[in-house]
């Protein structure tokens, strides 16, 4: 497996893989359809730095990275489902460390116990936690941060 920056021609890729994650999550609330959520996916890997995850010349995985300022933040980090277990997400989260050394922040819900073990086992910190007033989806969440 490995890391390397997403191309324009990747976004098709990286949104299926973004549809299939979230489809797992059985506590989100289906706000969008899938041409909208690809419409949406599309304008991240055109605006944001985005690294994927690459295994056997496919996809698996991807980060999607704003440098700031003023503040760095990780705003997608997602893995294929039949992906899982697998190093996708600790490499692209070690490649989200290495391009922003300075340190970062991210959101994700309270209810994404995976996700919550998965960045705190790589030495995220919780900062403050919301009712979710704040955020579409109207769920309570988590901003961690990762300072070195």
């Amino acid at each position: 497996m490995h890391i390397h920056r997403a191309t324009d021609d990747d976004w098709q890729e990286i949104a299926e893989i973004f549809i299939a994650a979230r489809k797992t999550m059985s506590y989100l609330p289906a706000l969008h359809g899938d041409a909208e959520t690809r419409l949406f996916i599309r304008r991240v890997v055109k605006r944001s730095a985005v690294w994927v995850a690459e295994r056997d010349g496919e996809i698996v995985g991807f980060a999607a990275l704003e440098p700031g300022p003023p503040e760095a933040w990780l705003h997608h980090l997602y893995v294929a489902p039949q992906a899982h277990n697998a190093g996708a997400g600790s490499l692209l989260l070690a490649k989200a460390k290495a391009e922003l050394p300075r340190g970062f922040s991210l959101w994700t819900f309270q209810a994404n116990l995976g996700a919550r073990r998965f960045y705190e086992r790589h030495g995220l910190a919780e900062a403050r936690r919301t009712n979710g007033a704040a955020n579409e989806e109207g769920l309570p969440d988590i901003l961690y941060e990762w300072r070195p």
